[in-house]
């Protein structure tokens, strides 16, 4: 993993100096002049915020000495305080939302004035309108699509320019999840030629791949905003591999008169194509090019991923001919202690856990991902389901997408589709979750319109829908007979009936298990299977502290444990997979308990992105690393009978000793996942040795650990690049004076930064905690804390210290890079 990571830094890397030799006039400071083709500049810094009603921001001239400088993305629920009274209640993660406004003054250089100029948002939540110099450019309702205005007919070029954004996020409740509010996705103002490549105007496919061959389709459509007819163009497009080299390209002349559009079709052959997998992500680039004359006049890149894949009736998933089983997650919008303001290397940090979890596939559950995210998983490689919808015309909550289904549910699902076609690592659409209309005939017309919708923009992927119902005379989605993949969420008992309820269908577990647990926490006896709660809204005896045992042991009502459904969808083939609900803890629908609950226990890594205990269970199962994990931690009562579990892989048999004294030799039989033993506590060391063949293949130890008395930090990377974007993700735990962690340290801790670096979150996982993610102090949980750094632009070495009164302090150097 370490390996591939530093492959991924390096073309990173690489890929970010092409982009500037290419866009150096990309900088918002930068003269534009001689500039040929598209001009793309982050358009994210120096914006002016302020909560609630400002119509007046619309105007040329208004007063901003109380508005907020700040730079997008940007979440202001994130900023506030926790309350049982905000209208978005603890399913909503119990944090403000209300209205926004934001307003930026930018200058456009005069010789643009011969360009088409835009304004493109990633995402806004919600409600969002959009001004510029006092004219109103258009609303989108939706918070989850990514759109773009045409700034040109109300650019004042070579003059300053006022841009205006209202959102609304007042009306409440409007999820079942948290949102965030806000201009939470990046922007970007571009500028292109009067002849130009159309918005999202590129669309690759592969119809033919194998070993020895492959055939690549480019279809491009070209649009021109002038009246005279055009003369001495020329489209190009060129295949380079992962290094830069040119491996295919087309060219040739285009005929357009006046103002129009035109699809031109380019095909190419590559001989002994790499093929992309999650094993081997392999990423191809076609730029695509406009000349006339000889002159650059738009230019764009689309990702290539060459694959092929099916799904299959009896056999499950198959990718480039190999049988591959969707090991997957569900995840859910928000980045824990930044909220829903996106960040490029926080989702990497997730992408990254998951990946060396084993994990091969990604639902995004239940909304279109930011771009980066997708452009993360095909680098990464994770086959992923892009889903487009929680709600169709029949909501779930009060103020959700049933509100606006009937005006934009097409153009929405269509923004989806033209944004994200090109990405290869996306292999489904689904155009929905649990929704309602599959109770009623409704459901059946619906469906069809929805499935030809996305027939109309791309039919080289399936199209399915995360169903609850798996009786086929109650089903009326599937009555329609519109879909090519039957997604059945938990219920995983039946599984193994499905190909007799539903004859030569294709089936997947699009969403399973919902598992409950909070890190580090253990209820015994640990075989005690609890469903929290037993039944809808019925009462349960749980834990004081809103704490969930960490052993498999615990699930909703609805749900399973993680254990239970694995094993049943390990041993069927019909079942191409499972998308565990969920990856991360998230923000909201914080189930079992009430407030002060107010982030899910569904993760099997918390939403400070410290793995649970469980996590190791998938390792153990879904990669090929060596595994041996044992738990709890051994901090006990004198006397007390501990439930020790092992998950491990590659290996015959685990022994467990007690201060040296072996408790025994402990081999998995049939389909079991873990082995456990009963032990007496007493302090000192537990050591588990797994083995194979009689030979040693890993040793782990667990020791009981003194008083509270040091603090320890260890940074996931030791420099920062100054672009006031970057992270630096600083793990703080308390340890006893031998550097043992402390597994129930909830000590107070304050952190200190200076130099290139500001702290942009903090957290400790506990999903009771009211405390602040934008604070400067955060109590430990079970021993652990997080800190999260970000650059602020400047070149100088960043020093963060954290105190807390009776411990040992310490401080951690981050060296800053250019």
């Amino acid at each position: 993993m370490k390996q591939y990571y530093k492959n991924v830094q390096f073309k990173e890397a690489i890929y970010c100096l092409i982009l500037l030799c290419l866009f150096s006039a990309c900088d918002e400071e930068q003269d534009t002049n001689e500039v040929e083709g598209r001009i793309v500049q982050n358009f994210n810094a120096n914006w002016n915020f302020q909560l609630g009603e400002h119509p007046e921001a619309k105007n040329d001239s208004i007063d901003l000495s109380n508005w907020r400088k700040l730079d997008v993305p940007h979440d202001w629920s994130i900023e506030g305080e926790f309350s049982e009274e905000h209208p978005t209640k603890p399913e909503g993660g119990a944090l403000p939302a209300g209205i926004g406004w934001y307003r930026k003054t930018f200058e456009v250089p005069e010789d643009w004035n011969n360009r088409n100029v835009f304004i493109s948002f990633d995402g806004i939540y919600r409600n969002s309108e959009v001004w510029v110099n006092g004219e109103y450019l258009g609303k989108r309702p939706f918070g989850y699509i990514s759109f773009q205005y045409d700034l040109t007919p109300f650019i004042k070029f070579g003059e300053s320019n006022v841009i205006a954004v209202k959102v609304d996020n007042l009306a409440q409740p409007n999820s079942r999840w948290y949102t965030g509010s806000g201009i939470y996705r990046n922007v970007r103002l571009i500028a292109k030629s009067k002849i130009h490549i159309d918005h999202r105007g590129t669309f690759v496919t592969t119809p033919y791949v194998s070993k020895d061959s492959a055939k690549v389709n480019l279809k491009v459509n070209i649009k021109s905003s002038l009246t005279d007819t055009l003369k001495g163009l020329k489209l190009k497009s060129v295949i380079l591999d992962k290094d830069g080299m040119e491996i295919a390209a087309h060219a040739q002349e285009v005929q357009m008169s006046g103002k129009d559009s035109l699809e031109i079709a380019q095909n190419f052959s590559i001989s002994n194509p790499k093929l992309w997998s999650p094993e081997n992500p392999y990423l191809y680039t076609i730029k695509t090019s406009i000349h006339q004359d000889g002159k650059l006049l738009d230019h764009t890149e689309t990702p290539l991923g060459i694959r092929k894949f099916h799904f299959d009736a009896k056999k499950g998933f198959f990718l480039n001919g190999e049988s591959t089983k969707i090991k997957g997650v569900c995840l859910h919008h928000d980045n824990g202690a930044l909220g829903a303001a996106i960040n490029i290397h926080a989702l990497e940090r997730k992408l990254k856990l998951l990946k060396e979890m084993g994990t091969n596939a990604i639902r995004m559950a239940h909304n279109p991902p930011s771009p980066e995210m997708l452009e993360l998983t095909d680098k990464m490689g994770f086959i992923v389901q892009d889903e487009a919808f929680d709600v169709w015309k029949k909501g779930k909550v009060n103020q959700d997408y049933q509100t606006d289904w009937d005006d934009w549910y097409e153009k929405d699902l269509k923004a989806m589709l033209y944004r994200d076609r090109n990405h290869p690592s996306i292999m489904m659409w689904s155009i929905g979750n649990e929704i309602r209309e599959q109770f009623d005939s409704t459901g059946v017309e619906m469906t069809k319109e929805l499935v030809d919708i996305v027939k109309s923009v791309d039919t080289t992927r399936p199209v399915t829908l995360a169903l609850t119902e798996n009786v086929p005379e109650k089903n009326y989605i599937w009555q329609s007979g519109a879909l090519d993949l039957l997604g059945f969420n938990y219920k995983h008992e039946a599984y193994e009936d499905l190909p007799n309820r539903f004859p030569d269908q294709k089936f997947l577990s699009s969403e399973s298990v919902s598992g409950l647990m909070t890190r580090g926490h253990y209820d015994m006896p640990s075989n005690e299977r609890r469903n929290w709660p037993p039944a809808h809204n019925e009462e349960f005896d749980g834990n004081d502290d809103y704490t969930v045992s960490a052993y498999d042991q615990v699930s909703a009502y609805w749900g399973s444990t993680h254990e239970e459904t694995w094993k049943t969808v390990k041993k069927l083939d019909h079942m191409a997979g499972m998308f565990v609900w969920t990856g991360f803890d998230y923000l909201g629908e914080p189930i079992p308990y009430p407030y002060p609950a107010r982030s899910s226990y569904f993760g099997i890594i918390d939403l400070a992105g410290f793995p649970k205990d469980i996590y190791y269970m998938y390792q153990s199962e879904w990669s090929d690393e060596d595994v041996l994990h044992i738990f709890p931690h051994w901090n006990w009562g004198k006397g007390e009978t501990i439930d020790v579990w092992a998950y491990y892989n590659n290996a015959d048999e685990v022994e467990l000793f007690l201060n040296g004294k072996s408790l025994g030799i402990k081999s998995k039989e049939g389909d079991d996942l873990h082995i456990s033993w009963s032990v007496e506590f007493e302090p000192g060391t537990l050591k588990a040795v797994s083995r194979k063949d009689g030979q040693t293949v890993l040793e782990r130890t667990i020791q009981t650990a003194g008083e509270p008395a040091k603090i320890e930090l260890k940074a996931d990377k030791k420099e920062m690049i100054s672009d006031k974007n970057d992270l630096v993700y600083v793990t703080v735990n308390i340890t006893d004076k031998n550097g043992v962690l402390a597994p129930r340290a909830d000590n107070l801790l304050k952190f200190e930064v200076s130099g290139g670096g500001k702290i942009i979150g903090v957290d400790n996982g506990y999903q009771a905690s009211l405390e602040s993610f934008k604070g400067k102090k955060r109590k430990a949980f079970n021993g652990k804390c997080l800190v999260i750094i970000q650059s602020n632009g400047k070149s100088e070495i960043v020093q963060l210290r954290v105190t807390s009164e009776g411990l040992e302090s310490e401080n951690i150097t981050i060296q800053i890079k250019d």
